[in-house]
Protein backbone atom coordinates (compact mmCIF):
# COMPACT_ATOMS: atom_id res chain seq x y z
CA UNK A 1 0.00 0.00 0.00
CA UNK A 2 1.17 3.10 -1.23
CA UNK A 3 1.15 6.34 0.75
CA UNK A 4 -0.64 7.94 -1.68
CA UNK A 5 -3.54 5.60 -0.72
CA UNK A 6 -4.29 7.92 2.08
CA UNK A 7 -5.97 11.19 2.41
CA UNK A 8 -4.52 14.05 4.35
CA UNK A 9 -7.46 13.25 7.26
CA UNK A 10 -6.64 9.72 7.76
CA UNK A 11 -2.99 10.72 8.23
CA UNK A 12 -4.08 12.94 10.35
CA UNK A 13 -6.11 10.29 12.16
CA UNK A 14 -3.18 7.88 12.56
CA UNK A 15 -0.29 10.03 13.26
CA UNK A 16 -2.82 11.21 16.37
CA UNK A 17 -3.40 7.10 17.22
CA UNK A 18 0.18 6.55 17.31
CA UNK A 19 0.74 10.07 19.99
CA UNK A 20 -2.28 8.40 22.05
CA UNK A 21 -1.03 5.33 22.38
CA UNK A 22 2.52 6.64 23.11
CA UNK A 23 1.51 9.10 25.69
CA UNK A 24 -1.38 6.73 27.37
CA UNK A 25 -1.31 3.22 26.27
CA UNK A 26 -3.30 1.17 24.19
CA UNK A 27 -5.97 0.50 26.88
CA UNK A 28 -6.82 4.73 25.56
CA UNK A 29 -7.22 4.51 21.77
CA UNK A 30 -10.71 4.52 21.43
CA UNK A 31 -12.58 5.43 18.54
CA UNK A 32 -14.60 8.60 21.09
CA UNK A 33 -10.29 9.25 22.67
CA UNK A 34 -9.23 9.51 19.48
CA UNK A 35 -12.57 12.12 17.80
CA UNK A 36 -12.10 14.31 20.63
CA UNK A 37 -8.30 14.34 20.17
CA UNK A 38 -8.40 15.94 16.04
CA UNK A 39 -11.61 17.67 17.21
CA UNK A 40 -13.97 15.20 15.31
CA UNK A 41 -17.42 13.51 15.81
CA UNK A 42 -17.14 9.93 16.51
CA UNK A 43 -19.47 9.47 13.24
CA UNK A 44 -17.00 11.29 10.69
CA UNK A 45 -13.88 9.73 11.80
CA UNK A 46 -15.75 6.26 11.42
CA UNK A 47 -16.22 7.72 7.79
CA UNK A 48 -12.76 7.99 7.36
CA UNK A 49 -11.77 4.10 9.18
CA UNK A 50 -14.74 1.59 10.12
CA UNK A 51 -12.66 0.53 13.45
CA UNK A 52 -9.79 1.02 16.08
CA UNK A 53 -7.88 -2.20 14.27
CA UNK A 54 -8.58 -0.28 10.69
CA UNK A 55 -6.51 2.57 12.05
CA UNK A 56 -3.41 0.58 13.63
CA UNK A 57 -3.25 -0.90 9.93
CA UNK A 58 -3.66 1.95 8.10
CA UNK A 59 -0.76 3.43 9.95
CA UNK A 60 1.54 0.33 10.18
CA UNK A 61 0.81 0.04 6.14
CA UNK A 62 1.83 3.51 5.77
CA UNK A 63 5.02 3.47 8.15
CA UNK A 64 6.16 0.02 5.78
CA UNK A 65 5.00 2.23 2.17
CA UNK A 66 7.84 4.88 3.70
CA UNK A 67 10.14 3.14 5.02
CA UNK A 68 10.42 1.14 1.69
CA UNK A 69 10.96 4.69 -0.15
CA UNK A 70 13.67 4.67 2.35
CA UNK A 71 15.33 1.54 2.00
CA UNK A 72 14.93 1.14 -1.50
CA UNK A 73 16.83 4.43 -2.30
CA UNK A 74 19.72 2.94 0.26
CA UNK A 75 20.04 -0.83 -1.06
CA UNK A 76 20.22 0.35 -4.82
CA UNK A 77 23.97 2.62 -3.71
CA UNK A 78 26.12 -0.68 -5.57
CA UNK A 79 28.79 1.29 -5.03
CA UNK A 80 28.84 1.83 -1.50
CA UNK A 81 30.33 -1.35 0.92
CA UNK A 82 28.65 -3.63 2.91
CA UNK A 83 29.53 -1.74 5.94
CA UNK A 84 28.43 1.36 4.91
CA UNK A 85 25.44 0.91 3.68
CA UNK A 86 24.32 -0.94 7.13
CA UNK A 87 25.22 1.89 8.70
CA UNK A 88 22.96 4.19 6.01
CA UNK A 89 20.95 1.92 6.69
CA UNK A 90 20.18 1.99 10.64
CA UNK A 91 21.05 6.15 10.42
CA UNK A 92 18.09 6.41 8.11
CA UNK A 93 16.07 4.15 10.14
CA UNK A 94 16.85 5.66 13.57
CA UNK A 95 16.65 8.93 12.88
CA UNK A 96 12.96 8.52 11.32
CA UNK A 97 12.42 7.19 14.64
CA UNK A 98 13.69 10.39 16.53
CA UNK A 99 11.62 12.49 14.23
CA UNK A 100 8.30 10.13 15.18
CA UNK A 101 8.93 8.56 18.45
CA UNK A 102 5.43 7.86 18.45
CA UNK A 103 5.44 5.14 16.04
CA UNK A 104 7.96 3.10 17.92
CA UNK A 105 5.46 2.53 20.98
CA UNK A 106 3.30 0.92 18.01
CA UNK A 107 5.83 -0.79 16.31
CA UNK A 108 7.41 -2.23 19.78
CA UNK A 109 3.86 -2.60 21.55
CA UNK A 110 3.81 -7.01 20.65
CA UNK A 111 0.53 -6.79 23.70
CA UNK A 112 -1.44 -4.54 20.81
CA UNK A 113 -1.10 -6.98 18.08
CA UNK A 114 -0.93 -10.73 20.04
CA UNK A 115 -4.43 -11.38 19.61
CA UNK A 116 -5.23 -9.57 16.02
CA UNK A 117 -3.80 -12.12 13.20
CA UNK A 118 -4.30 -9.34 10.54
CA UNK A 119 -2.11 -6.88 12.56
CA UNK A 120 0.26 -9.37 13.65
CA UNK A 121 0.62 -10.76 10.26
CA UNK A 122 1.33 -6.99 9.15
CA UNK A 123 4.12 -6.61 11.93
CA UNK A 124 5.91 -9.82 10.74
CA UNK A 125 6.23 -8.63 7.45
CA UNK A 126 7.73 -5.24 8.03
CA UNK A 127 10.66 -7.23 10.29
CA UNK A 128 10.96 -9.63 7.59
CA UNK A 129 11.81 -6.78 4.65
CA UNK A 130 14.15 -5.57 7.11
CA UNK A 131 15.80 -8.54 8.08
CA UNK A 132 15.81 -9.69 4.04
CA UNK A 133 17.36 -6.20 2.98
CA UNK A 134 20.05 -6.88 6.06
CA UNK A 135 20.79 -10.28 4.97
CA UNK A 136 21.44 -9.30 1.03
CA UNK A 137 24.56 -6.19 2.27
CA UNK A 138 25.71 -8.99 4.48
CA UNK A 139 25.60 -11.47 1.85
CA UNK A 140 27.59 -8.86 -0.29
CA UNK A 141 29.98 -8.08 2.26
CA UNK A 142 31.04 -12.08 2.64
CA UNK A 143 31.07 -12.19 -1.17
CA UNK A 144 33.52 -9.42 -1.63
CA UNK A 145 35.65 -10.22 1.35
CA UNK A 146 34.52 -7.52 3.47
CA UNK A 147 32.78 -8.80 6.33
CA UNK A 148 34.19 -12.43 7.41
CA UNK A 149 32.14 -15.61 6.92
CA UNK A 150 33.02 -17.00 10.55
CA UNK A 151 29.39 -16.32 11.09
CA UNK A 152 26.57 -16.66 9.00
CA UNK A 153 24.69 -14.33 6.95
CA UNK A 154 20.87 -15.09 8.95
CA UNK A 155 23.28 -15.23 12.62
CA UNK A 156 24.72 -12.21 11.41
CA UNK A 157 21.73 -10.14 10.66
CA UNK A 158 20.17 -11.19 14.25
CA UNK A 159 23.05 -9.95 15.75
CA UNK A 160 22.48 -6.55 14.70
CA UNK A 161 18.76 -6.69 14.45
CA UNK A 162 18.65 -7.48 17.73
CA UNK A 163 21.44 -5.13 18.87
CA UNK A 164 19.51 -2.39 17.28
CA UNK A 165 16.32 -3.41 18.70
CA UNK A 166 17.45 -3.55 22.39
CA UNK A 167 18.95 0.30 21.50
CA UNK A 168 15.50 1.34 20.60
CA UNK A 169 13.92 0.11 23.52
CA UNK A 170 16.26 1.73 26.00
CA UNK A 171 16.06 4.85 24.08
CA UNK A 172 11.93 4.50 24.50
CA UNK A 173 12.48 3.79 28.18
CA UNK A 174 14.70 6.35 28.72
CA UNK A 175 11.92 8.95 27.92
CA UNK A 176 14.05 9.64 24.55
CA UNK A 177 16.40 10.93 26.36
CA UNK A 178 19.11 9.29 25.19
CA UNK A 179 20.67 9.94 21.65
CA UNK A 180 19.17 7.09 19.31
CA UNK A 181 21.17 7.73 16.59
CA UNK A 182 24.41 8.02 18.05
CA UNK A 183 24.00 4.78 20.15
CA UNK A 184 22.53 2.98 17.56
CA UNK A 185 25.91 3.50 15.79
CA UNK A 186 28.02 2.77 18.65
CA UNK A 187 26.14 -0.80 18.38
CA UNK A 188 26.58 -1.16 15.04
CA UNK A 189 30.31 0.05 15.01
CA UNK A 190 31.09 -3.00 17.81
CA UNK A 191 29.29 -5.55 15.76
CA UNK A 192 31.44 -4.40 12.25
CA UNK A 193 34.36 -4.22 14.12
CA UNK A 194 33.55 -8.18 15.11
CA UNK A 195 33.28 -9.04 11.30
CA UNK A 196 34.43 -6.48 9.17
CA UNK A 197 38.05 -7.34 7.28
CA UNK A 198 40.17 -4.54 6.59
CA UNK A 199 42.61 -4.71 3.73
Amino acid sequence: MSTNNFTERQIEIMEAATHRIDKFGIQELTIKNLAADINLSEAALYRHFKSKNEIMLGLLNYFISEMRGRISKIINKKECKASDLLIELFESQLKTFVQKPSIVSVIFSESIFHFNKELSTTVSEMMQMMQKQIEGIVKKGQEDGSISKIVGISTLTIIIMGGMRITVLKWKLSGHQSDLVKDGRKVLDGILKMVEITK
